[in-house]
């Protein structure tokens, strides 16, 4: 994949995507070439470097892109509003102008994988480059076996991208949703992804994951995969 040297691009959409008694909303945001340019291609799971032009402060970061690249005519991000460039990303609309570098990383490159089942876990915000992921397997579902997301959030009140995880099942793609704590309304799992997953018992025979998250969650879940019979080769990090 080609890299590219700093260029413009411009926002054009914003929708939050988290629900309003949140304390940091998250937002997800469309960039769009300058007039006249196409979009730089690019893989499923890969991530930019968004800035402000001529701004050192708040400094530039590192955001996946959230769309399968299959005929994208923009970058859709998924942005927390906790401090820094995500909070100023946050409160700007249609036509703000940005510093872009990428897209980069190696991504989640499924095409050696054609034939398996496909587990695809993230946290917060770290779903971002999964559902890039997952609209691609939607695209070609016929081309891989099983297909289940583990998406963990810190509360129901966390939860993004509900409709669209809801809507999954009409594609064959079996969705379990986790959270850290719950009161009494919330019927599904409460822990962490990788309890969840250890529950599943997931088949690393023939199989392929695609992790995204902190750290420390990635680093439990690959224990969990190892444990299950996941080659180290078939357990994907994006970057």
């Amino acid at each position: 994949m080609q890299e590219f040297p700093p260029y413009r691009m411009r926002i054009g959409q914003s929708e939050r995507l988290s629900d309003a008694a949140c304390e940091h909303s998250v937002v997800r945001l469309t960039l769009e070439p300058e007039p006249g340019q196409a979009l730089k291609p690019f893989v499923t799971g890969q991530f930019l470097r968004v800035g402000i032009p001529d701004v050192r402060q708040p400094a530039a970061a590192y955001f996946s892109i959230a769309n399968a690249p299959e005929g994208a005519m923009h970058y859709e991000l998924v942005v927390k509003q906790a401090g820094g460039i995500g909070s100023y990303l946050c409160d700007q609309g249609p036509g703000t102008e940005l510093e872009v570098e990428g897209p980069m990383g190696k991504g989640f490159d499924l095409s050696p994988f054609i034939g398996s089942d496909v587990y695809l876990i993230g946290v917060g915000t770290g779903i971002a480059p999964l559902r890039s992921v997952w609209q691609n397997l939607i695209r070609h579902r016929g081309d891989y076996g099983k297909v289940t997301i583990y998406a963990g959030f810190l509360t129901p009140l966390h939860r993004l991208l509900t409709d669209e995880l809801d809507s999954l099942a009409e594609h064959d793609i079996d969705v379990s949703v986790t959270v850290d704590s719950a009161d009494d309304n919330w019927d599904g799992p409460i822990g962490y992804v990788q309890d969840a997953l250890t529950n599943d018992h997931p088949d690393g025979n023939n199989a392929v994951a695609c992790l995204a998250g902190m750290s420390a969650m990635v680093d439990a879940c690959r224990k969990t995969l190892q444990n299950h019979g996941f080659d180290d080769s078939r357990i994907l990090l994006n970057f």
